[in-house]
Formats: structure tokens, sequence, C-alpha cells
């Protein structure tokens, strides 16, 4: 438990991935403020109803009281530290792909502008697996080079995609413009507690989790992950992959990307059991260790 938790606006935290995060950050000791269009029932939360591709609306509820106990103290809202923007068209076909793409880019363009313009020093924005270019391709599509690292070339040709990969740029662009920490999450394929059920159907047919490079984020881990960006300080602008550390396969990794993914070149041997989409930046720089790994929950 932090003695002295964070104050952190969170948008989207009603979502699928948001709202483990949110719990885990309560834990941490943290206070959050929830921004969405549907309300969060958690003990200790708000929801603002925010629409955050409304460049005003999004200004106003970053600078806003958490709740009416703030108003006893007098003096305007307390500073924000940091801003956790999940908050998006979460997937391809829901929305027709220019709203898709235009709510996702402008929505993350107001969050950001309005964190920096407001002197808040730390942001963290969800980016996605999509950027490597196969989750959400046309047809069978290969990657070009296993481990899936932070320096891969992505180069996604779906309108999700692509809204990803231009809010990394817009990120980077107010980070070095502001000075501010800014972090983006490539978030894999979230699985809540209640979904490992879906693993031996996995494990049975490989392929289906090809478009997930055969990894994925336990939605309680990716809240430590967020936790863990909140914590560290100083890095500027950074791309993490956020996913946990092992394949979901029976077979380590080498051997079974060679016979399922036999077009795809290694850039390094990957380690036993290693996420084809490689986590080794998030362990190393920001100290992610993961509490559930879907071995624990899945007896093939």
């Amino acid at each position: 438990m932090l003695t002295s938790g964070k104050r952190i606006v969170f948008t989207g935290g009603t979502g699928k991935a948001g709202r483990h995060a949110i719990a885990y950050l309560l834990e941490q000791g943290h206070q959050v403020l929830n921004l969405d269009l549907v309300p969060f029932a958690h003990p200790g939360v708000r929801t603002l109803i925010t629409v955050l591709t409304d460049s005003g609306q999004t200004f106003n509820a970053l600078s806003m009281h958490f709740d009416g106990k703030e108003l006893e103290a007098g003096g305007g809202p307390a500073p924000v530290d940091a801003v956790v923007h999940f908050a998006a068209i979460p997937s391809l076909l829901l929305r027709p792909d220019n709203v898709t793409f235009q709510t996702n880019a402008v929505s993350t363009y107001n969050v950001i502008e309005a964190a920096t313009k407001l002197g808040i020093r730390k942001i963290i924005i969800a980016s996605s697996e999509t950027t490597y270019g196969v989750c959400f391709a046309e047809g069978d599509q290969d990657f070009k080079s296993f481990p899936l690292e932070e320096d891969y070339d992505v180069d996604p040709m779906d309108s999700y995609g692509l809204s990803k990969v231009v809010n990394e740029k817009t990120a980077r662009a107010f980070a070095m413009r502001s000075g501010a920490d800014i972090y983006a999450l490539r978030i894999g394929n979230v699985i809540e507690p209640d979904e490992y059920d879906r693993f031996p159907a996995f494990l049975a047919d490989p392929l289906s989790r090809k478009r997930n490079a055969w990894s994925y984020i336990d939605a309680r881990d990716l809240g430590q992950i967020v936790d863990l960006c909140i914590r560290k300080d100083g890095l500027g602008f950074q791309v993490f992959n956020a996913v946990n550390d092992q394949i979901t396969a029976l077979e380590p990794t080498a051997g079974f990307l060679r016979r399922w993914a036999p077009k795809t070149p290694f850039t390094r041997q990957p380690t036993e059991w290693e996420a084809p989409i490689s986590n080794r930046k998030i362990r190393e720089v920001l100290g992610f260790k993961e509490q559930h790994n879907w071995r624990q929950y899945v007896t093939s």
C-alpha cells in the first residue's frame, strides 16, 4: 500500500480492461475519478460522464473536483497527478471504420493536449497489439519477425490499429513539446478472471491464436502495469508491450513458432516459454512481475 496515493483521472474505466485496472489502483491507495459514457458501479469511484471527442468537456473533466467532499477544503480542485487514458471504441467492426479512427484519434489528442496544458506530468495511454499488423489484418498475414518488441516496424492495415499508431505519434509529439512522461501500453488480448475456461480451446487449436501472437494480458496484471507506470518517473515518451510472460501453448516457444509460424524469422532466440509479444522491456525497466500466469488456472 502506498503511504500517499496519487490523484488519478482514468478514462474508460468502466470497460473490460479499465475496471480491473481501477480496482488494482484503489488497492494501492490511489484516488481515481473515472471518465466514461457509462457509470462504473464500484465503491469509492465516481464516474463523470464525459464525451472525450469534445475538447471543452475534456479540459473541464481533467480540472474538476473528484467528488463533493473536496469542496469542503476550499481553494478549488486539487492537482491531478496522472491521467490514464483507456477510453476508446475498443475493437474493429463495432462502429463504421471512419468513426472508429476519428473517435480514437481525436479523443486521445484531446486528453493528451488537455493534460499537458493543465500541467499534468504523467500520462499513460492504451495502445494495442493490433499495431503489429496481424490482429485485424485482411486475410492470413504473417508477422515480420519474432519476438515482437517495441522497436518493431508497426504496420496495421485497419482503422483501429491505425488509430493506435497515430495515438503513439501524438503521445510522442506532446512528450517532446511539454517534457511530460507519456507511456503508451501496447496491450495484448485482455483476459478476465472468468475467461480462463477459454484456454483449453486455444491450446487445442493453435492457429486460432495467431492473430493475438499467442500472447495475452491478465486484466489484473494490467492493473499492476499501470501502477508501475505511475510510479516510474523521468522516462519521457515510452512504448511498452503490456502482456504476460508466457506463450499460450504447450510447447516451448521456439519450436512452437517454427511449427505454426514457419515463415517468420527470429531476430533473437526467445527464452523457453517467452510470449511472442515480448514483455522483456516492461520487466527490465518497470520491474513487472506477473501474478496471474495462465497455467495457474488451466489444467491441460
